[in-house]
């Protein structure tokens, strides 16, 4: 897990310098996977990270979590496992606008704000994949009590491995903190503040 989070850090410092508010668009929803994320208080993020910063480092962590969960997964909730492989076979042969993306972008809306009149738009994203999603062929068969019950189980040990994961991501995380926070003070924060004094000039009175 340490080298896991080692070369996720690693690959978020890799990309820290290309970062420019100028190629990232703000957003007023909530982020839920930043949001109260304990990644976000080990690596040090203060509040006013901007969020695609943020985002980047998560994304890269929480793509370790969900990899263990994976392996776990597959090696010890065969129930779990089989579901998940049947939803996946059930879902695909349409267009997934979230496939193959970067993880700074990763579980972010691909699609414009509603109604924001600066990027007009003719479709959507998420409207293209659902229209091109094919009819499934047949009803997928419905599970016995007794497979009900053991996925179940099966779910709550995901989870169980899910939060076990995260407490090593986190714990892991801590040790980059020096080298997160130098990383925001060099490359993020002189972008922040040079916006910050143009916004300041900008509102000052004419003389």
């Amino acid at each position: 897990m340490e080298e896991r989070v080692d070369a996720a850090v690693d690959s978020w410092l890799r990309w820290v310098p290309r970062w420019s508010p100028g190629t990232h668009r703000g957003r007023s929803r909530v982020c839920r996977r930043c949001t109260g994320s304990p990644m976000v208080a080990a690596a040090g993020l203060t509040a006013d990270v901007p969020h695609q910063v943020v985002h980047a480092l998560v994304s890269r962590l929480q793509r370790i979590i969900d990899k263990r969960v994976d392996e776990f997964t597959e090696s010890r909730l065969p129930t779990l496992h089989a579901e998940l492989q049947g939803a996946e076979l059930w879902e695909a042969g349409g267009y997934d606008p979230a496939a193959g993306l970067e993880p700074e972008f990763d579980g972010l809306d691909p699609d414009p704000e509603p109604g924001d009149a600066d990027q007009p738009f003719l479709f959507t994203l998420a409207g293209l994949a659902e229209e091109s999603r094919p009819e499934p062929p047949l009803p997928r068969p419905p599970l016995s009590a007794e497979e009900k019950h053991r996925l179940r189980r099966e779910i709550e040990l995901a989870d169980a491995q899910a939060e076990e994961a995260g407490r090593e991501v986190c714990f892991a995380l801590m040790a980059h903190r020096g080298r997160i926070e130098t990383a925001v003070q060099r490359f993020v924060e002189p972008q922040v503040q040079s916006m910050l004094d143009d916004l300041s000039r900008n509102l000052e009175p004419p003389r």
